[in-house]
Formats: structure tokens, sequence, C-alpha cells
């Protein structure tokens, strides 16, 4: 198996080495903004015209995007997730959610559960998780459902994931219909 490279012919990073990047300049973006002082805020004003810049030259790139072109660019995470931050994605939050859940649903299904996108309103998607599981095994389906959302559509400020409603219990009809034993004699 080769490895992807780019149009330099150096090696691409791969999926897992672009989520570390990310991670590590969010947590230096974060140090950043704690610093007090001059020169913290310049280097914030300089990380933010870049972005800029670079959301510019995007939006450049994409106006030259042949149409057939576009899925496999919107697929791709990294590019993805800059067509969002620069406000250039061409899907809706609503479908791109619903794509994630979809992507999602083979996981779900072997945990039990699947789920539906109820909507999107005010910064937030609602989805609803349906099926038998329960206990921690529900919890950790709607930590990975709400992390995949925010994943696909950074914008939404929140998921909420309403948990599968407990099946209701069963009590057999007889035990209903059964009066108790009247009490032996001298018994209270």
């Amino acid at each position: 198996m080769s490895e992807a490279r780019g149009g330099d012919g150096r090696p691409r990073a791969g999926e897992g080495a672009v989520a570390g990047l990310l991670s590590r300049l969010d947590e230096t973006l974060e140090r950043l903004e704690r610093t007090p002082g001059a020169t913290a805020g310049t280097a914030l004003e300089a990380v933010t015209m870049l972005t800029e810049v670079y959301g510019e030259a995007l939006s450049r790139m994409m106006a030259h995007v042949p149409g057939d072109a576009a899925p496999a660019l919107v697929e791709d995470d990294l590019v993805g997730h800059l067509l969002v931050l620069h406000g250039l994605h061409p899907e809706p939050v609503e479908r791109r959610v619903a794509r994630t859940l979809e992507r999602l649903r083979p996981e779900l299904k072997r945990r039990g559960l699947d789920a539906e996108l109820v909507g999107v309103e005010g910064g937030a998607a609602r989805v609803a998780l349906a099926g038998k599981a329960g206990g921690c095994g529900a919890g950790a389906a709607e930590e990975a459902v709400r992390e995949a959302v925010l994943t696909a559509a950074p914008e939404l400020s929140a998921v909420e994931v309403t948990p599968p409603k407990a099946p209701p219990a069963f009590v057999p009809l007889d035990a209903l219909a059964r009066r108790p034993a009247p009490a032996p004699d001298g018994a209270a």
C-alpha cells in the first residue's frame, strides 16, 4: 500500500495526524488567549488576519472547482472543516448532520440503537436515539453522536441527544387480576 502524496511529492498527513495537529493548534491558541500583554494580543491579531487571508484564498479556489469535484472536497474532514470555518461549505448544516448520523448508523445498530435528526434550531442540533440499549452503552452512544455531529458541524453550539425511551415494564395480566389470599386466622 503506497502512502498518499501531495502535489509536491511529499507525503500527506493522515487523518490521525491532522486531528493531532488541530488539537495542538486549539491548545496553543487557548494558551495564547490566556497570556497577558500586548505581544499576545498582537499574535492573536496576526492569527486572525492569516485566517482571513486563507479564507479568501479558499473562497477563490472554490469558485474554480468543477461541480463534480465539490462532493469529494466536502467529504474530506479537514477540507470540510476549513470550508465551514470560512462560511464556504456548500451543504447546509442539516444535511451534514444527517450524513454524519448515516455514517454512525452501523455502529449504533451494533449497540441496538438508531439515531434520527429531529432538527437544527438556534445553533443546536436535536438528535433522538431509539432502540433497546440502556445504561452505559446508551451514554457512550450519546457522547459518540454528540462528538461526531460537532465535528461535522462545528458552527453548532450544542447537540441535544435524547436517550432511547425505556420499554414499558411487562406485568402479566393474571398478576393484575389476582387478589391477595386472605390472611390466615390470627394473622395481622
